[in-house]
Protein backbone atom coordinates (compact mmCIF):
# COMPACT_ATOMS: atom_id res chain seq x y z
CA UNK A 1 0.00 0.00 0.00
CA UNK A 2 1.13 3.57 -0.54
CA UNK A 3 1.45 5.73 2.04
CA UNK A 4 0.39 9.50 1.65
CA UNK A 5 3.74 11.58 1.55
CA UNK A 6 2.33 13.58 -0.99
CA UNK A 7 -0.13 15.73 0.77
CA UNK A 8 2.93 17.22 2.85
CA UNK A 9 4.14 18.60 -0.65
CA UNK A 10 0.77 19.71 -2.19
CA UNK A 11 -0.11 22.39 0.05
CA UNK A 12 0.75 26.10 -0.64
CA UNK A 13 1.48 25.79 -4.73
CA UNK A 14 0.34 29.13 -6.64
CA UNK A 15 -0.23 26.78 -10.05
CA UNK A 16 -2.65 24.13 -10.98
CA UNK A 17 -0.93 21.27 -10.09
CA UNK A 18 -1.84 17.75 -10.60
CA UNK A 19 0.57 14.99 -7.88
CA UNK A 20 0.43 11.33 -8.39
CA UNK A 21 2.04 7.94 -6.69
CA UNK A 22 1.10 5.17 -8.93
CA UNK A 23 2.43 1.40 -8.83
CA UNK A 24 1.57 -0.88 -11.92
CA UNK A 25 2.31 -4.82 -11.21
CA UNK A 26 1.94 -7.68 -13.56
CA UNK A 27 2.14 -11.30 -13.80
CA UNK A 28 1.33 -13.12 -17.04
CA UNK A 29 1.61 -17.63 -17.25
CA UNK A 30 1.36 -19.11 -20.45
CA UNK A 31 1.39 -23.16 -20.58
CA UNK A 32 1.62 -24.44 -24.66
CA UNK A 33 0.84 -27.71 -25.16
CA UNK A 34 2.16 -28.86 -21.64
CA UNK A 35 5.73 -26.20 -21.66
CA UNK A 36 5.57 -23.30 -19.46
CA UNK A 37 6.18 -20.95 -22.50
CA UNK A 38 5.69 -17.43 -20.56
CA UNK A 39 6.33 -17.06 -16.29
CA UNK A 40 6.52 -13.08 -15.98
CA UNK A 41 6.19 -10.74 -13.36
CA UNK A 42 6.96 -6.97 -13.41
CA UNK A 43 6.11 -4.09 -11.09
CA UNK A 44 6.82 -0.33 -11.96
CA UNK A 45 6.37 2.81 -9.69
CA UNK A 46 7.10 6.04 -8.94
CA UNK A 47 5.83 9.69 -8.44
CA UNK A 48 4.94 12.49 -11.29
CA UNK A 49 3.68 15.89 -11.31
CA UNK A 50 2.20 17.96 -14.03
CA UNK A 51 1.43 21.75 -13.79
CA UNK A 52 -0.98 23.62 -16.04
CA UNK A 53 0.64 27.11 -17.06
CA UNK A 54 -1.65 29.62 -19.83
CA UNK A 55 -2.46 26.89 -21.80
CA UNK A 56 0.55 24.37 -21.56
CA UNK A 57 1.23 21.68 -19.56
CA UNK A 58 4.84 20.95 -17.52
CA UNK A 59 5.18 17.27 -16.89
CA UNK A 60 7.91 15.54 -14.87
CA UNK A 61 8.19 11.69 -13.57
CA UNK A 62 10.72 9.89 -11.54
CA UNK A 63 10.68 6.10 -10.62
CA UNK A 64 11.06 6.60 -6.64
CA UNK A 65 8.81 7.49 -4.35
CA UNK A 66 10.26 9.81 -1.61
CA UNK A 67 10.21 13.08 -0.30
CA UNK A 68 13.05 13.99 -2.03
CA UNK A 69 11.96 12.60 -5.89
CA UNK A 70 8.56 14.48 -5.01
CA UNK A 71 10.62 17.57 -4.59
CA UNK A 72 12.36 16.91 -7.65
CA UNK A 73 9.32 16.13 -9.96
CA UNK A 74 7.46 19.28 -8.85
CA UNK A 75 10.35 21.40 -9.40
CA UNK A 76 10.78 19.81 -12.56
CA UNK A 77 7.45 20.29 -13.91
CA UNK A 78 7.32 23.89 -13.25
CA UNK A 79 10.21 24.60 -15.06
CA UNK A 80 8.96 22.82 -17.50
CA UNK A 81 5.99 25.16 -17.75
CA UNK A 82 7.53 27.97 -17.57
CA UNK A 83 9.60 26.90 -20.41
CA UNK A 84 7.14 26.26 -22.53
CA UNK A 85 4.36 28.91 -21.42
CA UNK A 86 7.48 31.32 -23.18
CA UNK A 87 8.07 29.20 -26.00
CA UNK A 88 4.62 28.66 -27.12
CA UNK A 89 2.65 32.00 -25.66
CA UNK A 90 -1.07 30.16 -25.74
CA UNK A 91 -2.14 33.06 -23.42
CA UNK A 92 -5.30 30.65 -22.15
CA UNK A 93 -7.39 31.16 -19.45
CA UNK A 94 -6.89 28.98 -16.05
CA UNK A 95 -8.93 25.96 -16.37
CA UNK A 96 -12.34 25.20 -15.72
CA UNK A 97 -13.57 24.92 -11.52
CA UNK A 98 -15.29 21.64 -11.62
CA UNK A 99 -16.35 19.45 -7.93
CA UNK A 100 -13.88 18.80 -5.96
CA UNK A 101 -13.51 14.43 -5.19
CA UNK A 102 -12.79 12.57 -2.36
CA UNK A 103 -12.36 8.68 -2.87
CA UNK A 104 -10.87 5.83 -0.84
CA UNK A 105 -10.73 2.63 -1.87
CA UNK A 106 -10.98 0.10 1.35
CA UNK A 107 -9.10 -2.35 -0.28
CA UNK A 108 -5.17 -4.20 0.72
CA UNK A 109 -3.10 -5.58 -2.15
CA UNK A 110 -2.65 -8.90 -2.09
CA UNK A 111 0.70 -10.48 -3.18
CA UNK A 112 -0.41 -13.29 -5.01
CA UNK A 113 2.48 -16.14 -5.56
CA UNK A 114 3.77 -17.14 -8.94
CA UNK A 115 3.16 -20.41 -8.29
CA UNK A 116 -0.38 -20.62 -7.59
CA UNK A 117 -1.05 -19.17 -11.36
CA UNK A 118 1.45 -22.02 -12.65
CA UNK A 119 -0.63 -24.92 -10.75
CA UNK A 120 -3.90 -23.43 -11.67
CA UNK A 121 -3.03 -23.09 -15.36
CA UNK A 122 -1.35 -26.78 -15.19
CA UNK A 123 -4.12 -28.09 -13.73
CA UNK A 124 -6.41 -26.51 -16.42
CA UNK A 125 -4.19 -27.78 -18.69
CA UNK A 126 -3.81 -31.69 -17.83
CA UNK A 127 -7.61 -31.70 -17.95
CA UNK A 128 -8.08 -30.64 -21.73
CA UNK A 129 -5.45 -32.81 -22.83
CA UNK A 130 -6.83 -35.85 -20.67
CA UNK A 131 -10.26 -35.50 -22.21
CA UNK A 132 -9.49 -34.18 -25.58
CA UNK A 133 -6.51 -36.02 -27.13
CA UNK A 134 -7.36 -34.93 -30.55
CA UNK A 135 -6.45 -31.38 -30.17
CA UNK A 136 -3.08 -29.79 -32.23
CA UNK A 137 -2.82 -27.83 -29.57
CA UNK A 138 -3.89 -26.04 -26.86
CA UNK A 139 -2.80 -22.69 -24.74
CA UNK A 140 -3.64 -21.73 -20.73
CA UNK A 141 -2.85 -18.06 -20.38
CA UNK A 142 -3.22 -16.74 -16.83
CA UNK A 143 -3.16 -12.92 -16.40
CA UNK A 144 -3.25 -10.68 -13.65
CA UNK A 145 -2.49 -7.11 -12.77
CA UNK A 146 -3.33 -4.05 -10.50
CA UNK A 147 -3.04 -0.46 -10.59
CA UNK A 148 -2.41 1.57 -7.24
CA UNK A 149 -2.89 4.94 -7.57
CA UNK A 150 -2.35 8.22 -4.89
CA UNK A 151 -4.01 11.58 -6.35
CA UNK A 152 -3.42 14.81 -5.21
CA UNK A 153 -4.82 18.16 -7.26
CA UNK A 154 -4.40 21.62 -5.87
CA UNK A 155 -8.19 22.47 -6.52
CA UNK A 156 -8.58 19.94 -3.35
CA UNK A 157 -9.17 16.55 -5.56
CA UNK A 158 -7.91 13.21 -3.67
CA UNK A 159 -8.32 9.80 -4.42
CA UNK A 160 -6.48 6.79 -3.18
CA UNK A 161 -7.93 3.59 -6.03
CA UNK A 162 -6.49 0.14 -5.96
CA UNK A 163 -7.69 -1.88 -9.29
CA UNK A 164 -6.76 -5.32 -9.54
CA UNK A 165 -7.88 -7.60 -12.84
CA UNK A 166 -7.48 -11.42 -13.13
CA UNK A 167 -8.69 -13.51 -16.59
CA UNK A 168 -7.73 -16.67 -17.57
CA UNK A 169 -7.69 -17.28 -21.27
CA UNK A 170 -7.66 -20.95 -23.66
CA UNK A 171 -6.98 -21.64 -27.02
CA UNK A 172 -7.55 -24.67 -28.54
CA UNK A 173 -7.00 -25.91 -32.40
CA UNK A 174 -8.19 -28.72 -34.09
CA UNK A 175 -7.30 -30.35 -37.88
CA UNK A 176 -9.91 -29.90 -40.36
CA UNK A 177 -10.90 -32.84 -42.83
CA UNK A 178 -9.28 -30.42 -45.44
CA UNK A 179 -5.98 -30.43 -43.93
CA UNK A 180 -6.45 -26.96 -42.52
CA UNK A 181 -5.69 -25.69 -38.31
CA UNK A 182 -9.13 -24.33 -37.22
CA UNK A 183 -8.19 -22.58 -33.89
CA UNK A 184 -10.75 -20.87 -31.01
CA UNK A 185 -10.07 -18.43 -28.18
CA UNK A 186 -12.15 -17.54 -25.37
CA UNK A 187 -11.85 -15.95 -22.11
CA UNK A 188 -12.99 -18.30 -19.61
CA UNK A 189 -13.39 -15.69 -16.64
CA UNK A 190 -12.30 -12.00 -16.13
CA UNK A 191 -13.16 -10.08 -13.55
CA UNK A 192 -12.07 -6.97 -10.88
CA UNK A 193 -10.18 -8.99 -8.28
CA UNK A 194 -6.82 -10.23 -7.27
CA UNK A 195 -6.51 -13.88 -8.93
CA UNK A 196 -7.65 -15.69 -5.48
CA UNK A 197 -10.51 -13.42 -4.60
CA UNK A 198 -12.00 -14.99 -8.09
CA UNK A 199 -10.66 -18.39 -8.64
CA UNK A 200 -10.78 -21.18 -6.58
CA UNK A 201 -9.99 -24.30 -8.78
CA UNK A 202 -9.87 -25.08 -12.33
CA UNK A 203 -12.69 -27.30 -12.24
CA UNK A 204 -15.06 -23.68 -11.95
CA UNK A 205 -13.82 -24.00 -15.73
CA UNK A 206 -14.26 -27.48 -17.01
CA UNK A 207 -17.91 -26.49 -17.71
CA UNK A 208 -16.47 -23.59 -20.22
CA UNK A 209 -13.72 -25.86 -21.34
CA UNK A 210 -16.33 -28.25 -22.90
CA UNK A 211 -17.86 -25.75 -24.34
CA UNK A 212 -15.36 -24.05 -26.12
CA UNK A 213 -14.33 -27.96 -27.10
CA UNK A 214 -17.70 -28.24 -29.10
CA UNK A 215 -17.97 -25.20 -30.31
CA UNK A 216 -14.26 -25.99 -31.76
CA UNK A 217 -15.63 -29.09 -33.36
CA UNK A 218 -18.53 -27.49 -35.04
CA UNK A 219 -16.39 -24.71 -36.78
CA UNK A 220 -14.00 -27.60 -37.61
CA UNK A 221 -16.71 -28.89 -39.86
CA UNK A 222 -18.19 -25.44 -40.76
CA UNK A 223 -18.54 -23.58 -43.92
CA UNK A 224 -17.34 -20.26 -45.13
CA UNK A 225 -19.42 -17.19 -44.75
CA UNK A 226 -20.82 -15.69 -48.38
CA UNK A 227 -19.27 -12.84 -49.24
CA UNK A 228 -21.44 -9.21 -48.90
CA UNK A 229 -23.74 -7.20 -47.40
CA UNK A 230 -26.10 -9.25 -45.19
CA UNK A 231 -28.79 -9.25 -42.24
CA UNK A 232 -26.76 -10.51 -39.58
CA UNK A 233 -27.10 -10.46 -35.24
CA UNK A 234 -23.65 -9.50 -33.53
CA UNK A 235 -23.30 -10.78 -30.25
CA UNK A 236 -22.41 -8.52 -26.69
CA UNK A 237 -18.72 -8.87 -27.40
CA UNK A 238 -19.07 -7.55 -30.99
CA UNK A 239 -21.15 -4.89 -30.33
CA UNK A 240 -19.15 -3.80 -27.38
CA UNK A 241 -16.31 -3.58 -29.77
CA UNK A 242 -18.11 -1.57 -32.42
CA UNK A 243 -19.13 0.76 -29.59
CA UNK A 244 -15.32 1.32 -28.00
CA UNK A 245 -13.45 0.88 -31.01
CA UNK A 246 -15.44 2.71 -33.74
CA UNK A 247 -17.75 4.80 -32.13
CA UNK A 248 -15.92 5.36 -28.82
CA UNK A 249 -12.91 6.91 -30.47
CA UNK A 250 -14.36 9.21 -32.73
CA UNK A 251 -15.53 11.03 -29.56
CA UNK A 252 -12.76 11.43 -27.29
CA UNK A 253 -12.50 15.13 -27.76
CA UNK A 254 -8.85 14.87 -28.43
CA UNK A 255 -9.44 13.28 -31.68
CA UNK A 256 -12.46 15.32 -32.39
CA UNK A 257 -10.39 18.38 -32.42
CA UNK A 258 -7.93 16.50 -34.89
CA UNK A 259 -11.06 15.82 -37.34
CA UNK A 260 -12.53 12.64 -36.57
CA UNK A 261 -16.01 12.22 -38.14
CA UNK A 262 -17.77 13.50 -35.21
CA UNK A 263 -16.38 16.48 -35.07
CA UNK A 264 -19.38 17.96 -37.59
CA UNK A 265 -21.77 15.21 -36.57
CA UNK A 266 -22.64 16.59 -33.11
CA UNK A 267 -26.64 17.06 -32.47
CA UNK A 268 -27.08 14.77 -35.81
CA UNK A 269 -28.57 11.06 -36.10
CA UNK A 270 -25.59 8.68 -36.51
CA UNK A 271 -27.80 5.65 -35.68
CA UNK A 272 -30.88 3.94 -35.56
CA UNK A 273 -33.41 5.16 -32.74
CA UNK A 274 -33.04 2.50 -30.64
CA UNK A 275 -28.85 3.08 -30.52
CA UNK A 276 -27.89 4.65 -26.82
CA UNK A 277 -24.41 4.55 -26.59
CA UNK A 278 -22.99 5.52 -22.87
CA UNK A 279 -19.33 5.33 -21.54
CA UNK A 280 -20.11 3.83 -18.04
CA UNK A 281 -18.48 5.56 -15.55
CA UNK A 282 -18.74 2.99 -12.02
CA UNK A 283 -21.82 2.03 -12.45
CA UNK A 284 -24.62 0.65 -14.68
CA UNK A 285 -28.30 -1.06 -14.31
CA UNK A 286 -27.72 -1.16 -10.63
CA UNK A 287 -24.33 -2.92 -10.45
CA UNK A 288 -20.53 -1.71 -10.65
CA UNK A 289 -19.37 -2.16 -14.03
CA UNK A 290 -16.16 -4.40 -14.88
CA UNK A 291 -13.88 -1.68 -14.39
CA UNK A 292 -15.11 1.09 -12.45
CA UNK A 293 -13.20 4.86 -12.47
CA UNK A 294 -14.53 7.08 -9.51
CA UNK A 295 -11.63 9.93 -9.88
CA UNK A 296 -10.02 10.92 -12.84
CA UNK A 297 -6.09 11.70 -12.70
CA UNK A 298 -6.81 15.20 -13.06
CA UNK A 299 -9.19 14.82 -9.57
CA UNK A 300 -12.15 15.13 -11.90
CA UNK A 301 -15.29 12.70 -10.04
CA UNK A 302 -16.46 10.45 -12.55
CA UNK A 303 -19.83 10.12 -14.41
CA UNK A 304 -21.48 8.48 -17.20
CA UNK A 305 -20.59 9.82 -20.92
CA UNK A 306 -24.03 10.15 -22.74
CA UNK A 307 -22.44 9.84 -26.29
CA UNK A 308 -25.47 8.78 -28.48
CA UNK A 309 -28.71 9.06 -27.29
CA UNK A 310 -31.59 7.38 -28.97
CA UNK A 311 -29.21 7.86 -32.20
CA UNK A 312 -28.14 11.25 -32.10
CA UNK A 313 -24.74 12.31 -31.04
CA UNK A 314 -25.30 14.24 -27.91
CA UNK A 315 -21.84 14.43 -26.81
CA UNK A 316 -17.85 13.64 -26.31
CA UNK A 317 -15.72 12.53 -23.74
CA UNK A 318 -13.44 15.20 -22.33
CA UNK A 319 -10.76 16.73 -19.77
CA UNK A 320 -10.64 19.60 -18.41
CA UNK A 321 -9.21 21.36 -22.00
CA UNK A 322 -11.31 20.15 -23.77
CA UNK A 323 -14.31 20.70 -22.17
CA UNK A 324 -13.52 24.21 -21.37
CA UNK A 325 -12.88 24.52 -25.58
CA UNK A 326 -16.74 23.00 -25.96
CA UNK A 327 -18.05 24.33 -23.28
CA UNK A 328 -19.16 21.03 -21.85
CA UNK A 329 -18.71 19.07 -18.51
CA UNK A 330 -15.84 16.65 -17.66
CA UNK A 331 -16.86 13.63 -16.52
CA UNK A 332 -13.91 11.93 -15.35
CA UNK A 333 -11.78 10.61 -18.76
CA UNK A 334 -8.73 11.64 -18.31
CA UNK A 335 -6.71 8.35 -17.28
CA UNK A 336 -2.99 7.57 -17.32
CA UNK A 337 -1.85 4.05 -17.06
CA UNK A 338 1.75 4.27 -15.92
CA UNK A 339 2.93 6.77 -13.07
CA UNK A 340 5.21 8.62 -15.59
CA UNK A 341 2.39 9.15 -18.27
CA UNK A 342 0.00 11.89 -18.73
CA UNK A 343 -3.47 11.69 -18.50
CA UNK A 344 -5.36 11.41 -21.86
CA UNK A 345 -8.67 11.08 -22.48
CA UNK A 346 -9.87 7.58 -22.01
CA UNK A 347 -13.03 5.05 -21.96
CA UNK A 348 -13.75 3.51 -19.01
CA UNK A 349 -16.50 0.94 -19.53
CA UNK A 350 -18.64 1.56 -23.42
CA UNK A 351 -21.60 0.29 -24.25
CA UNK A 352 -24.55 -0.11 -26.01
CA UNK A 353 -27.54 -0.82 -23.92
CA UNK A 354 -29.90 -3.31 -24.10
CA UNK A 355 -33.31 -3.40 -26.28
CA UNK A 356 -36.36 -5.74 -25.63
CA UNK A 357 -36.21 -7.96 -28.24
CA UNK A 358 -35.51 -11.98 -27.53
CA UNK A 359 -32.83 -13.18 -28.78
CA UNK A 360 -34.99 -16.34 -30.42
CA UNK A 361 -37.42 -13.90 -32.17
CA UNK A 362 -33.97 -11.76 -33.77
CA UNK A 363 -32.90 -15.28 -35.55
CA UNK A 364 -36.39 -16.11 -36.14
CA UNK A 365 -36.46 -12.63 -38.40
CA UNK A 366 -33.55 -13.62 -40.76
CA UNK A 367 -34.34 -15.15 -43.77
CA UNK A 368 -31.03 -15.50 -44.68
CA UNK A 369 -27.70 -14.08 -42.68
CA UNK A 370 -25.74 -14.88 -39.75
CA UNK A 371 -24.99 -14.92 -36.05
CA UNK A 372 -21.57 -13.88 -35.03
CA UNK A 373 -20.68 -14.51 -31.69
CA UNK A 374 -16.91 -14.22 -31.15
CA UNK A 375 -14.19 -11.99 -32.01
CA UNK A 376 -10.46 -11.86 -31.27
CA UNK A 377 -9.46 -8.39 -33.17
CA UNK A 378 -10.37 -5.30 -35.27
CA UNK A 379 -9.29 -2.18 -35.66
CA UNK A 380 -10.97 1.18 -37.05
CA UNK A 381 -10.29 5.13 -37.49
CA UNK A 382 -11.17 7.96 -36.46
CA UNK A 383 -13.51 7.64 -39.61
CA UNK A 384 -15.85 5.38 -37.86
CA UNK A 385 -14.23 2.92 -40.80
CA UNK A 386 -13.78 -0.83 -38.93
CA UNK A 387 -12.93 -4.37 -39.57
CA UNK A 388 -12.64 -7.15 -37.05
CA UNK A 389 -12.30 -10.59 -37.07
CA UNK A 390 -15.06 -13.27 -36.52
CA UNK A 391 -13.68 -16.10 -34.95
CA UNK A 392 -16.88 -18.23 -34.37
CA UNK A 393 -20.15 -17.58 -35.62
CA UNK A 394 -23.22 -19.46 -37.31
CA UNK A 395 -25.40 -19.44 -40.26
CA UNK A 396 -29.59 -18.68 -40.11
CA UNK A 397 -31.66 -19.64 -42.59
CA UNK A 398 -35.16 -19.33 -42.91
CA UNK A 399 -35.08 -18.13 -39.22
CA UNK A 400 -33.34 -20.78 -37.80
CA UNK A 401 -29.59 -21.16 -36.46
CA UNK A 402 -27.25 -23.54 -39.23
CA UNK A 403 -23.88 -24.30 -39.37
CA UNK A 404 -20.88 -23.15 -38.23
CA UNK A 405 -18.94 -21.17 -39.56
CA UNK A 406 -15.07 -20.66 -40.47
CA UNK A 407 -12.50 -17.39 -39.85
CA UNK A 408 -14.63 -14.38 -41.37
CA UNK A 409 -14.20 -11.02 -41.30
CA UNK A 410 -17.06 -7.57 -40.89
CA UNK A 411 -16.79 -4.15 -42.00
CA UNK A 412 -18.55 -0.83 -42.41
CA UNK A 413 -18.59 2.67 -41.45
CA UNK A 414 -20.03 3.01 -37.93
CA UNK A 415 -22.61 5.46 -38.13
CA UNK A 416 -23.81 4.01 -41.34
CA UNK A 417 -23.88 0.31 -39.71
CA UNK A 418 -25.77 1.50 -36.36
CA UNK A 419 -28.43 3.04 -38.92
CA UNK A 420 -29.52 -0.20 -39.89
CA UNK A 421 -29.76 -1.56 -36.61
CA UNK A 422 -33.42 -2.31 -35.93
CA UNK A 423 -33.42 -4.91 -33.30
CA UNK A 424 -31.72 -5.35 -29.83
CA UNK A 425 -31.75 -8.19 -27.52
CA UNK A 426 -32.74 -7.62 -23.40
CA UNK A 427 -29.45 -9.11 -22.47
CA UNK A 428 -26.73 -6.99 -21.63
CA UNK A 429 -23.05 -8.79 -21.90
CA UNK A 430 -19.82 -7.07 -20.92
CA UNK A 431 -15.92 -7.66 -21.82
CA UNK A 432 -13.20 -6.70 -19.34
CA UNK A 433 -9.79 -8.48 -20.71
CA UNK A 434 -8.66 -6.32 -23.33
CA UNK A 435 -6.88 -2.86 -23.27
CA UNK A 436 -6.82 -0.32 -25.30
CA UNK A 437 -4.15 0.96 -27.32
CA UNK A 438 -4.37 4.62 -27.45
CA UNK A 439 -0.40 5.95 -26.87
CA UNK A 440 -0.76 3.86 -23.99
CA UNK A 441 -2.48 0.96 -22.87
CA UNK A 442 -5.60 0.99 -20.45
CA UNK A 443 -7.69 -1.65 -19.28
CA UNK A 444 -11.34 -0.96 -20.14
CA UNK A 445 -14.47 -2.67 -20.50
CA UNK A 446 -16.85 -2.61 -23.25
CA UNK A 447 -20.50 -4.27 -24.01
CA UNK A 448 -23.75 -4.83 -25.43
CA UNK A 449 -27.05 -6.34 -26.19
CA UNK A 450 -26.90 -8.70 -29.29
CA UNK A 451 -27.57 -6.21 -32.05
CA UNK A 452 -29.25 -6.97 -35.62
CA UNK A 453 -27.64 -4.66 -38.16
CA UNK A 454 -26.59 -5.45 -41.97
CA UNK A 455 -23.42 -5.18 -41.74
CA UNK A 456 -20.42 -6.21 -44.79
CA UNK A 457 -19.02 -9.77 -44.00
CA UNK A 458 -16.31 -11.04 -45.58
CA UNK A 459 -15.85 -14.68 -47.82
CA UNK A 460 -13.49 -17.55 -48.54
Amino acid sequence: MLQDILKNHINGLSDYTELRSQINSSCKVRISSGNLVANSRVTAGGVSARVYKNGVYGFASMGEYSDESIKNVLNAARDNALFLDRSVNKGKPPLMETEKAFYVEKKDFIDVPQKVLIDYARQLDDYIVNKYPDLASRSVIISADSIERLLHVTTGSFSHSISPRSCIYVNLAAEASDGSTVELFDVMNCGRGYFTELFTSPEELYEKVDDLYEKLMAKKEGVFSEAGICDCIIDSSIAGMIAHEAVGHTVEADLVLAGSVAATNLGKQVASDKITIVDFAHTAFGKEVPLPVYVDDEGTPCEDAVLIKDGILTGYMNNKESAMHFGMKPLGNARAFGFSDEPLIRMRNTAILPGTDKLSDMIASIDKGYYLTRTQNGQADTTGEFMFGITMGYEIKNGKLGRAIRDTTISGVAFETLKTVDMLSDKMGWSSSGYCGKKQPMPVSDGGPDVKCRINIGGR
